[in-house]
């Protein structure tokens, strides 16, 4: 690597702390590469991609590393680039409700600067205030706000991007509509840096709603939260959230971050309105009556601090698991919205059938449910119990209709799994198109397919 050293000086490193440190991400999967190359402009990324074709060197893309199914894993020898580094809102156009930044800006950090202009991104990913704009395009991100305003690739416009080769791409448009050609901007969104490094991205933006309104249900029956989630929709009510916790999540988290939760509540939904206040007070009193009806007893945030109190502890989530378990397999399943009470059922089933915890959350207005195994990679006998509840949890999926990832990606986690999903077809096309884009198969080498 000395000739990328020279190239960009102060740049790289084969230092093995470094290597340690980029070696991993949130999918607990370790893998050392040979050098890491912090770029700060789209420059730095073209000589890297030049330097990668020229050598037949694999390069990973990387964002903050938060995925959660190795997409930023590095394969032996290959260089990590991150981006961290480029990190620059370069414009937040008011008049046409367009930002233009760089991929590596935190989420967190653009939601707080885009308060001061009254506007707003929708999606927030619950590790909103650590995961980049670039991972979020990277892996198509949702959150708990997709049931209302949809998922990242929802919201972007263009892209400029480099090939593997390192020429330098442009695409999409800066206008609200636009048709001339194949859209390259929604294939380059969620293709896990496997076709191309982005290098700067044009959001779409949304003015900030006039008021928000928090509410908590708590239920004696998981079967009944399921049920409320779908006449909420019947009635015609669509929430900016409506989030799912069953009764083991909520019990964790009040060991983690106690918020004041009754620790028996077998299912709670945490629900928020956003919009003019006639409208959204009016909803929430339909959206308690239903709730009501169910069982439920309803409690209503008092105030902006009360409001942020219930979603850091929704935030908290993920590291109140570890807590349970050091190591857990986690996967984001999404069902029809009107199967999401019977996939609950049946994962507290096959829970109670196989003696191995399974702890579930997620987004409910959209039927996307976080399932998390908890089991100790450690404790061997146990892992391999484990395993074959995954291929289980994705068949039932299938068989109502849904899919095996939501907002996390294939990477390498789920690998084995595509071809349940994906039909051999579709899988020929796909790897085409990577061809076309990748043909020396350089770019984040072996993540989605098998």
């Amino acid at each position: 690597m000395n000739s990328l050293s020279l190239l960009l000086p102060g740049k790289v490193s084969t230092s093995p702390e470094d290597l340690l440190c980029y070696g991993f991400d949130a999918s607990g999967i370790e893998s050392a590469p040979a050098a890491v190359v912090w770029a700060e402009d789209v420059t730095d990324v073209v000589h890297v991609m030049r330097y990668s074709d020229e050598n037949n060197i694999a390069v990973i893309p990387r964002g903050a590393g938060t995925g959660m199914t190795g997409g930023s894993v590095p394969s032996s020898g290959a260089i990590v680039l991150s981006t961290e580094k480029m990190n620059r809102v370069l414009e937040i156009d008011r008049e046409n409700l367009t930002a233009l930044v760089e991929p590596g800006v935190i989420n967190g950090r653009l939601q707080r600067e885009l308060e001061r202009y009254h506007l707003f991104f929708p999606p927030d990913p619950a590790s909103m205030n650590f995961c980049t704009i670039g991972g979020n395009v990277a892996e198509n991100a949702g959150g708990p706000r997709a049931f209302k305003y949809g998922v990242t690739r929802d919201y972007i416009m263009g892209l400029e991007a480099v090939l593997p080769d390192g020429r330098v791409i442009t695409t999409g448009v800066r206008t609200a509509k636009g048709v001339v050609g194949y859209d390259l901007t929604r294939l380059l969104v969620g293709s896990e840096g496997t076709l191309a490094v982005i290098t700067k991205i044009r959001l779409k933006l949304m003015p900030m709603p006039e008021e928000v309104v928090t509410l908590l249900a708590l239920f004696n029956d998981l079967k009944a939260a399921g049920e409320a989630v779908q006449k909420i929709i019947e009635d015609g009510i669509v929430p900016r959230t409506l989030e799912i916790l069953d009764s083991e999540t909520i019990r964790a988290v009040e060991n983690f971050k106690p918020i004041g939760l009754p620790k028996d509540t077998k299912a709670m939904l945490l629900i928020e309105l956003d919009g003019a206040p006639s409208v959204i007070n009016r909803d929430a009193e339909k959206i308690s009556a239903v709730c009501s009806k169910l069982g439920a007893e309803i409690i209503m945030a008092e105030n902006e601090l009360a409001r942020m109190k219930l979603w850091e502890a929704r935030r908290s989530i993920s590291p109140a698991l570890y807590h349970i378990s050091p190591t857990k397999i986690n996967e984001d399943i999404v069902v029809p919205r009107s199967r999401l009470a019977d996939m609950l059922v049946s994962l507290q089933n096959l829970s109670r059938t196989t003696g191995i915890k399974i702890i579930s959350f997620g987004h409910a207005g959209d039927g996307n449910i976080h399932v998390n195994i908890m089991v100790d990679r450690n404790n061997k006998d146990e892992y391999e119990r484990a395993l074959p509840l995954v291929e289980e949890i994705f068949r039932l999926t299938l068989e109502m209709g849904g899919t095996i990832s939501g907002e996390h990606g294939v990477g390498l986690t789920k690998q084995k799994y595509i071809s349940m999903e994906i039909h051999p077809a579709e899988m020929e096309l796909m790897k085409k198109i990577k061809h076309a884009f990748d043909p020396k198969n350089l770019l984040n080498p072996g993540k989605i397919f098998p």
